[in-house]
């Protein structure tokens, strides 16, 4: 399978799709998105960080969660030359 790139000028931003989650289900911050997501907390702020990505199986639970398609997600997940992306 193919590795897929970000187009030209995008960036990735892990932030936006954490940040829209939480807002999503109205959660008060980043422990109550860790407990939710059956995750660590600091696996959270090393997303948030960029120090980690994020993997196939927290992507699923993100979308198992927050019923956001996987598209989404990933749309979620880049910034293009310093404006949000749409989502489809």
């Amino acid at each position: 399978m193919p590795i897929r790139r970000l187009p030209p000028g995008a960036e990735y931003d892990p932030n936006r799709v954490l940040d829209a989650i939480i807002a999503k289900l109205r959660l008060k911050n980043d422990a109550a998105l860790s407990r939710l997501l059956e995750v660590a907390p600091p696996v959270i702020s090393k997303i948030r960080h960029s120090t980690l990505p994020i993997g196939a199986t927290l992507l699923l639970r993100m979308h198992e969660e927050s019923e956001y398609s996987i598209g989404e997600l990933r749309a979620l997940m880049v910034r293009q030359d310093g404006r949000h992306a749409l989502v489809a």
